[in-house]
């Protein structure tokens, strides 16, 4: 087994989307080499309720997928091929939008007025970027969990893990999308298949990643001047952590425990055009969905 090195490791931030709803971004509408197939993520974790209830209007998609993941309050969701829907705590929803959707998603906070999610955009290969749109809808219950001995918790949303395998299902980018708790003090040693990129996002708690070169796990960095800035900058909430290849990420928490999505694809390896939410390979590709919007076809039979 190969540690997997910490690359980088970033604060989410502060940026407003939709109709002002409040949110932090991980990373997304830049370089994606360091997180190819993923393009995009959002932390829309907000407890005043006017700083998000406005929503996502209506809006297009073409070219990608996106995963919504709801941990309090609820998100409603309805798109202009007829679907409609509502996302609860603890589900999720994986949409192909494909050749085209248009669609807008509400957010409702919870009685407290909280609401807390994540939204992921998985990039599309130019073979499927103008498949037929496909919506996976996951209640919490059928999303399988893992308890270890020690307490670690794994919630398998995508992909295999420690022998139980997520529901959603037929991604082109081969996911593995996981939401772990490890109690306080634990340390973990959580496999990772060497050929995806992968990342953690850490939303509660604290923690440390061991370096490959660091035996005593203490994390560090070649690029980094002062270790404990690096520990104080990831420990806190909205922090997310690169990782260099290896076959296995190991994570020590913190005096209050851990919970971070880690997450792996297979690189996709193609150029990105971007038009806001339509990514494509080329910009002659986004030219033509902009054509396609404004003479009323870019929604496909």
């Amino acid at each position: 087994m190969s540690i997997r090195p910490v690359r980088r490791i970033a604060s989410a931030q502060p940026t407003i989307e939709g109709a002002g709803v409040h949110l932090h971004r991980a990373f997304g509408f830049g370089d994606t080499s360091e997180t190819d197939p993923f393009l995009l993520f959002d932390d829309f974790r907000n407890d005043v309720p006017r700083q998000y209830a406005q929503g996502f209007p209506w809006h297009p998609h073409r070219g990608i997928e996106t995963i919504t993941y709801v941990l309090a309050g609820q998100v409603e969701h309805a798109d202009s091929l007829g679907n409609r829907g509502m996302l609860g705590a603890g589900d999720v929803q994986w949409m192909t939008a494909g050749r085209g959707i248009v669609h807008h998603e509400m957010p409702q906070g919870d009685p407290q007025g909280r609401m807390h999610g994540f939204q992921l955009w998985a990039n599309l290969p130019s073979s499927l970027k103008m498949t037929a749109p496909r919506y996976q809808d996951v209640q919490s219950g059928d999303i399988a969990e893992i308890m270890d001995d020690d307490g670690t918790r794994v919630r398998v949303i995508c992909g295999e893990f420690w022998g139980k395998r997520g529901p959603v299902d037929g991604i082109a980018a081969d996911p593995c999308y996981l939401d772990v708790s490890v109690p306080a003090g634990v340390k973990k040693s959580l496999p990772v298949d060497a050929y995806r990129s992968t990342f953690a996002y850490i939303f509660e708690g604290s923690g440390t990643f061991r370096h490959a070169s660091d035996p005593m796990g203490v994390l560090t960095e070649r690029s980094a001047g002062n270790d404990d800035d690096l520990v104080r900058d990831m420990s806190g909430n909205r922090s997310l952590v690169l990782f260099d290849s290896g076959d296995e990420v190991v994570v020590r928490a913190g005096s209050e425990g851990i919970r971070f999505l880690l997450v792996s694809g297979a690189p996709i390896k193609e150029p990105v055009a971007w038009y806001g939410p339509i990514v494509m390979n080329t910009q002659a590709e986004l030219e033509q969905a902009v054509r396609e919007l404004r003479a009323g076809t870019f929604i496909k039979d």
